[in-house]
């Protein structure tokens, strides 16, 4: 990985000039210095440590829970059916639950690492309303969400302190950085999009995302949920979903509610 940044530090440092500039080019297109190997790598990385934290992170047994993972990973192969993602087969695209009925969240690393909360379950009534949250963030692994953001964030010094052995734990602390890393709200407008295009060729209503927004909505935000904190809102998201999906020729797709109860119940109480 060493040499590949070397090279990235001779190809952009016109861009950079020694500082941790803008990664955005004249057209406005994100510049990500992390390959696609890189997002693989922070992924694992970032997988082993959740799971080497279980005060923090109770991932469900799935040796105790299979219908519960059977369930998640029904929805989550549909969407990496779609046609829609690109990373489909280089992607590890690994789904966990976390045992945590308080958090309403879910979160995707780089490399399609997919933990989400008992807690978003339990609260969502559909199955596409599900499938519409875990499509935003496949989005986020797919679209490189990530390592674009990391890229903005620590830029050129990082790159220098890793080549050059001034801080060997750099890479580390970004690894452990992506599990606290907000996106900005270019990068949930585009997640929203995805959503849509994810879910529409399936067997699902490509809504199921503003769907799960209407629910916020109608909680109010005195006490916004985690998603929220790491997921900022961009505004008028329903609509955008909805105007999103009428383009597309507003085909009505499948809630499957009743299949959601099941999944619902075979989780622990």
């Amino acid at each position: 990985m060493k040499t590949r940044i070397i090279q990235l530090i001779i190809g952009f440092s016109i861009l950079f000039i020694g500082t941790s500039a803008s990664v955005e080019s004249c057209k406005g297109k994100k510049i990500n210095i992390f390959s696609v190997e890189d997002d693989k790598r922070l992924g694992m990385e970032v997988d082993q440590e959740i799971r080497s934290n279980p005060s923090q992170y109770p991932i469900l047994n799935e040796n105790l829970y299979p219908k519960a993972y059977t369930h998640l990973r029904r929805i989550t192969q549909t969407l990496l059916n779609s046609g829609q993602v690109q990373y489909k087969n280089e992607f590890a695209w690994k789904t966990y639950i976390i045992h945590d009925d308080k958090t309403l969240n879910a979160f995707c690393t780089p490399g399609g690492y997919i933990y989400v909360y008992t807690g978003l379950i339990k609260y969502l009534e559909s199955e596409d309303q599900l499938a519409g949250v875990m499509g935003h963030e496949i989005a986020h692994a797919d679209k490189r969400h990530s390592t674009i953001a990391m890229t903005r964030q620590y830029g050129y010094q990082l790159l220098l302190d890793i080549v050059f052995g001034r801080d060997k734990g750099a890479l580390a602390r970004v690894a452990v950085g992506l599990r606290e890393l907000a996106y900005g709200r270019e990068a949930e407008t585009e997640s929203d999009e995805y959503s849509v295009n994810c879910l529409y060729p399936t067997e699902y209503d490509a809504r199921g995302a503003a769907r799960f927004f209407e629910k916020l909505q109608a909680q109010g935000t005195a006490n916004p949920p985690e998603f929220l904190s790491t997921h900022p809102n961009p505004g008028n998201r329903v609509q955008k979903i909805t105007d999103k999906w009428t383009a597309m020729g507003a085909k009505q797709g499948g809630t499957f509610a009743p299949r959601y109860i099941e999944f619902k119940n075979s989780l622990p109480k």
